[in-house]
């Protein structure tokens, strides 16, 4: 279910406003707050969590090499800090599904007897 046009603010706003019957300006006063809170908490602690979403992290990137695409000629990209948001594990599994992992074939399931293992592993 992939809307063609992402929600606006005033649409996000609003939601917020029907679902916990604040006001929009009490909504948008929240948001705010928010924003604000996070800036703070971000530049003195280094991260921000959002309960239930993710948290913003401060990440730092090494200086490194790169080229420039016009001419291809190298240059010096300096090392910089750069804020990233981590989706919590929550939101990952509600928004892609179960992860896949590999089956680990190195030592014996937990809970299944020889007879009931007979067949059901590969023979590599």
């Amino acid at each position: 279910m992939h809307a063609k046009t992402r929600m606006t603010q005033g649409q996000l706003f609003n939601h917020f406003a029907e679902k916990t019957g604040l006001s929009r300006a009490q909504v948008k006063t929240l948001f705010e707050e928010l924003a604000n809170l996070g800036s703070e908490m971000v530049t003195t602690h280094g991260e921000f969590p959002l309960p239930g979403l993710g948290k913003l992290v401060l990440s730092q990137r090494k200086a490194r090499t790169g080229r420039n695409p016009a001419t291809g000629e190298a240059i010096q990209i300096p090392a910089k800090t750069a804020l990233k948001f981590r989706l919590g594990k929550a939101i990952k599994l509600s928004a892609f599904g179960e992860p896949v992992t590999q089956p680990d074939y190195r030592g014996e399931e937990p809970g299944l007897d020889e007879a009931e293992d007979a067949g059901t592993r590969p023979d590599y």
